[in-house]
């Protein structure tokens, strides 16, 4: 008798990512991928929402150790979009930071994300007290490079998707 293999579902990440790519073999289910103190910077009521998710800090880590690396990406269920989330401090010589790890996030994942794929939303959560003006300058640089800072902790009203490229 022949064993079926069990299928993933269909769930956001896995479908933007080539099934050639050695990242397919980290995304798990759910905040599964998530480091546990990381998954408390998600409000509690749409931990759920997030169908799979995957280390990407981890995953190209090797061969880039001394280089910028964002952390996660996420699936989100309902919307259907692969977001990225990054718990970071957040001081004001940070802002660079977090648009180098962006960027280079954008060139690790382009031979690994399936033609037309994206990343709808790149999210930064302070990882603890916000230690940077709020001002007009840091928010146009952020929206710029495609980075909403959520403050402390990622809320329902963050998950309205715009795309960002």
């Amino acid at each position: 008798m022949k064993r079926r293999r069990r299928a993933h579902r269909a769930t956001p990440t896995r479908a933007a990512v080539r099934p050639t790519s050695f990242l397919r073999g980290r995304i798990q289910d759910g905040l599964g991928a998530v480091k546990k103190e990381h998954r408390g910077f998600l409000e509690d009521s749409i931990k759920a929402d997030f169908s799979d998710s995957v280390d990407i800090d981890e995953a190209f880590r090797p061969g880039h150790e001394q280089e910028h690396r964002w952390d996660y990406l996420l699936g989100h269920r309902t919307a259907k979009v692969v977001i990225g989330l990054e718990p970071h401090s957040a001081k004001q010589g940070e802002v660079s930071t977090l648009i180098a790890k962006r960027t280079a996030a954008q060139d690790h994942l382009r031979s690994h994300l399936k033609s037309g794929a994206k990343i709808t939303a790149w999210l930064w959560v302070a990882s603890g007290a916000v230690h940077f003006a709020d001002t007009e300058k840091t928010r146009r640089q952020l929206d710029q490079h495609g980075i909403l800072f959520v403050g402390t902790k990622v809320l329902r009203r963050h998950l309205s998707f715009r795309s960002t490229g």
